[in-house]
């Protein structure tokens, strides 16, 4: 869908003015107008939802509305073929059913058949007819209930345990890398320089390849996501969804970012999270760890990680992070991003983030110390 932004009228303008005052975030008035008052409503929304504040409705923040008209108990959850129930009351049952210690994989407000699950073992728990699905009976045993597991929730436990399990070497680990955009005119961040034309699709996609032959060096198994130039586009969706079928143990997404003054410089990475306490342990374990590495290892400037619920971090089942690379609109980051002996300084920092991912912490090591070609030296010596 196009994005609905200030200044635009019409019926659907009037339906996300509807949400939003059934949120509390907007005042009734009849107006089918995006005015500064509406802008100001989906900043805030996109803000609490840990979506990218720009105040513009597109697919996403228009998905994220569409989710927020329910409230847990307004209707009975069940498992739907092909079209699964999605919405805000799902994800609070998840995350109700998670802090009760029952595993519903990530809370992605999707009522699929891990959810279904979870819900029927809660069902035969409390004596209720296991049917998989959410209704009064069983409404009124989840108010009943408190927390079972206090300390952590399972779901990001099971992650934690998984890599502590699976050996610091990176032989045969897989590992997705998803070069943002490309595909028809979706280019990303654009900015002309002179005769040259710097596009945020054709650096990430560099990137993202030196990155696989490194990984794969180390012995890794490496995917990418597109090839240099894609016929389509892929949303954040699909592109989980591919990740997930190749059953990664990592993905790691790259971006370039772009801001109409030219001063905004520096790297940021994100994981998902809420904002409200849930958040991927491990994911923000390797965002932390692909922040500090390129910022110690190429001096830029610290923009730090946040949480996002993006669909990317969302809807992978293993742990996810989006770096933002720089800003191409920044004469300072485009001069050194456009370096490819720059681009290589990255990819040396994003291949020690993920070597010491595998790093228990008892054994971990100082930010920026670990020689990188190194790595490829051991897996030669134990081939």
């Amino acid at each position: 869908m196009r994005s609905i932004r200030r200044g635009d009228s019409g019926p659907a303008v009037a339906e996300i003015r509807s949400i939003l005052v059934g949120l509390e975030l907007l005042s009734e008035d009849g107006s089918d107008v995006f005015d500064d008052a509406t802008d100001h409503a989906v900043r805030a929304f996109q803000q609490s939802r840990g979506i990218g504040v720009d105040g513009l409705v597109g697919d996403e923040t228009w998905g994220a509305l569409d989710a927020a008209r329910w409230r847990l108990g307004a209707r009975t959850l069940f498992h739907s073929v092909p079209n699964a129930l999605v919405g805000e009351d799902v994800r609070t049952l998840q995350e109700r059913l998670l802090e009760m210690g029952y595993d519903t994989g990530r809370a992605d407000s999707i009522y699929g058949p891990r959810t279904a699950r979870a819900v029927a073992q809660f069902q035969r728990e409390v004596g209720l007819t296991q049917d998989g699905s959410c209704g009064p009976q069983t409404m009124k045993a989840l108010r009943r209930l408190g927390r079972k597991v206090v300390g952590g929730r399972p779901q990001w436990l099971r992650e934690a345990e998984a890599f502590r399990q699976a050996g610091t070497n990176l032989m045969g680990k897989t590992i997705v890398i998803d070069p943002g955009h490309g595909g028809g005119d979706d280019l990303g961040v654009v900015v002309p320089e002179g005769p040259l034309r710097w596009t945020e699709a054709d650096l990430v996609f560099d990137l993202a390849a030196r990155l696989e032959g490194r990984l794969a060096a180390a012995g890794m198994r490496v995917h990418l996501t597109r090839g240099p130039h894609p016929a389509q586009s892929m949303n954040g969706a699909e592109r989980a969804t591919l990740a997930n079928s190749l059953g990664a143990d990592l993905l790691i997404s790259l971006h370039l970012d772009g801001h109409e003054n030219d001063a905004a410089h520096g790297v940021a990475t994100y994981h998902y999270g809420t904002g409200n306490g849930l958040s991927s342990t491990v994911g923000e374990r390797l965002a932390n760890l692909v922040q500090r590495e390129i910022v110690v290892r190429t001096g830029m400037r610290d923009c730090r990680i946040h949480s996002k619920t993006w669909e990317l971090l969302r809807l992978t089942r293993m742990p996810a992070v989006r770096v933002d690379l720089g800003y191409l609109t920044s004469p300072t980051d485009r001069d050194r991003l456009v370096n490819p002996l720059f681009r290589e300084q990255i990819v040396e920092a994003i291949l020690a983030a993920v070597q010491r991912m595998y790093y228990p912490v008892e054994i971990d090591v100082p930010t920026g110390s670990i020689d990188v070609r190194q790595l490829r030296v051991a897996l030669g010596a134990g081939s």
